[in-house]
């Protein structure tokens, strides 16, 4: 029970690696906060994580909804040990094809949501609490049509290299979690709704990552646990891949 009595809130906890570390953190002991964005999904989550998961709709890129989601664990919890700023997404888009919205969608979904995410939750956070950020390879390797995403997850990178240093004295880590191709829905998504299509990107993916597959949300989720106990106490600043290798090579 590495998580024993901790409160650990998860955004973008309704499916892929944001529920899969939501099961592995209540199982671990903590009393666990999901959010989403579409009521259905969110409360499927909640009767999958079991152990008396919360879920609150709320959309993590609006100032005014995470307001009233801090309020809330104000009220109920009082504190928050764990913050995995997780919820984010993208898609595709070559350059020459940006548009403004796609641009604004994007950066205010992975960076806005993650900034105000974690600067919302701070008078809440527990001395020696832990901050998790999603990246993702794309950030350090290149990928066609992915460049503004790519983009994001750069910010968020540069993000926890410079938090680390304004939240020094309360002891607050601060550490990106990276994942490689993860099977989840928004990665098979980028390939469209065809199921072959979804499954040769898959394979491509696969035949890239050094152990030659992709991998599952809960082997992410597994690290998340790492980084969210007290067995990663000296882990701060740093950027730790579940990657297959991917990008080590």
């Amino acid at each position: 029970m590495k998580l024993l009595n901790k409160i650990a809130l998860v955004t973008g906890g309704t499916s892929g690696i944001g529920l899969a570390t939501a099961k592995r953190f209540a199982a671990e002991g903590a009393k666990v906060i999901i959010t989403g964005r579409r009521e259905a999904e969110l409360n499927a989550a909640v009767d999958a994580i079991g152990h008396g998961a919360k879920g609150l709709r709320i959309d993590s890129s609006k100032l005014g909804e995470l307001d009233a989601l801090f309020a809330e664990i104000q009220a109920k919890y009082g504190q928050l040990d764990v913050v995995f700023a997780n919820a984010g997404g993208g898609s595709m888009v070559p350059m020459g094809q940006i548009t403004e919205e796609h641009f604004d969608d994007t950066f205010n979904r992975n960076v806005k949501g993650v900034l105000f995410t974690v600067q919302k939750s701070l008078p809440l956070l527990a001395k020696g609490a832990s901050v998790i950020l999603t990246g993702s390879t794309a950030a350090s390797t290149g990928t066609a049509a992915f460049s503004v995403y790519a983009a994001t997850k750069a910010a968020v990178r540069s993000f926890a290299r410079n938090w680390i240093l304004d939240l020094k004295d309360r002891q607050i880590r601060i550490n990106t979690l990276t994942p490689g191709p993860i099977r989840t829905p928004g990665l098979v998504e980028l390939a469209g709704d065809d199921s072959a299509q979804q499954q040769g990107l898959l394979d491509y993916l696969a035949s890239q990552v050094p152990m030659g597959r992709v991998g599952e949300p809960d082997e992410v989720a597994k690290v998340a646990v790492f980084l969210a106990s007290d067995d990663a106490s000296f882990v701060n600043g740093a950027e730790v891949f579940a990657d297959g290798g991917l990008a080590q090579v």
